[in-house]
């Protein structure tokens, strides 16, 4: 009985991880169809390829996709209620898997010049993952990079926060290239390079 309890266990738990990465997969599919209809990616007033890379910006990345009105946005919520794209409420940015809440942000690497997509386990980005959070870390990682590592392809994790990071507006940026490390309980983020 103590082996199928533990088994069950472990369907639930792997069934949590495929959702997680698909939830994660669902937000660079809908960056990746705003930027196909509409010739730029959230948060890319200037239109030179970079997310939130501007000193002043018209629009962010969270009104950009709320404002696009594609069906099955990513976000969870009702913008207005739940969320508002603004200091005041902010949220919408999360993908929930049992009792783990991780926060999705997009941005840009300024040492690689590369948009990413940052997940955190805090708002700010300030909080190290705890064990079970850096199982969800290694399987993104597996998932995109065929390896589980943490430290080299498109999904590295770090224990650097971002340079500047916004739950109001789902922005997180780095002015450097984060150095990257294995996924362990002093990750702060997942980074996913994505572009």
């Amino acid at each position: 009985i103590i082996g199928m309890v533990l088994k069950g266990q472990d369907l639930i738990q792997n069934a949590r991880m495929k959702s997680f990465v698909n939830k994660t997969r669902h937000w660079e599919t809908y960056i990746w169809i705003y930027f196909d209809r509409k010739g730029k990616f959230p948060g890319d007033d200037d239109k030179n390829g970079l997310i939130a890379d501007e000193t002043t910006s018209t629009s962010t990345v969270c009104e950009d996709i709320v404002s696009a009105n594609f069906s099955n946005p990513p976000y969870e919520g009702t913008y207005g209620t739940d969320f508002d794209c603004t200091t005041t409420n902010p949220g919408g940015n999360t993908i929930t898997q049992g009792s783990n809440t991780f926060h999705v942000f997009f941005g840009y690497d300024g040492g690689r010049g590369e948009n990413i997509m940052v997940i955190c386990v805090a708002s700010n980005c300030g909080t190290a993952f705890n064990q079970e959070q850096v199982a969800f870390a290694e399987a993104f990682d597996l998932s995109i990079d065929g390896v589980v590592d943490g430290t080299k392809g498109h999904v590295i994790c770090t224990n650097n926060a971002p340079s500047s990071v916004s739950n109001a507006t789902w922005e997180a940026t780095y002015t450097a290239t984060p150095t990257a490390a294995v996924c362990s309980t002093s990750t702060v983020a997942i980074i996913y390079y994505f572009d």
